[in-house]
């Protein structure tokens, strides 16, 4: 059950980030700090979506799924799909 808890903790943050990237995208002319925010914003997004992959992949596996860390961009931005 704590295992889900956190899973709905992850995805709350996720719907949070995203909802701050619409807004973002909503506005009429980004400036350089929104478009900086924005970034950032899709950065974290990527690390949060992987983080509940993981959690998934090793609840899957018959695993603790609190073994899933928050890994950096680089690494995440440099798998093969």
């Amino acid at each position: 059950m704590e295992n889900k808890q956190e899973d709905r903790s992850v995805l709350s943050h996720i719907e949070k980030l995203t909802a701050k990237e619409e807004a973002l995208y909503g506005k009429e002319d980004l400036s350089d700090e929104d478009v900086k925010e924005l970034h950032k914003v899709k950065s974290e997004l990527d690390q949060y979506w992987d983080l509940l992959r993981q959690r998934r992949a090793f609840r899957d596996a018959g695993e603790d799924a609190g073994k899933a860390e928050l890994r950096s961009t680089d690494t995440i931005e440099n798998y093969e799909e």
